[in-house]
């Protein structure tokens, strides 16, 4: 292996880290959306309750 192989496959897994990490952040970003509206609803539904 020659210096070019080297950066090239630490470029290669710089890369694949950052992709790993936007999935990452985009599962999350996904779980806390759908469990801001779950908590909505939730609180919705109490609001109702209590009207009633």
């Amino acid at each position: 292996m020659n210096v070019d192989d080297v950066v090239r496959h630490r470029i290669a897994e710089a890369r694949r880290k950052d992709e790993q990490k936007k999935r990452r952040r985009a599962e999350l970003a996904e779980r806390r959306r759908y469990g801001l509206q779950a908590r909505h609803a939730a609180k919705v539904r109490r609001w109702d309750k209590e009207a009633t």
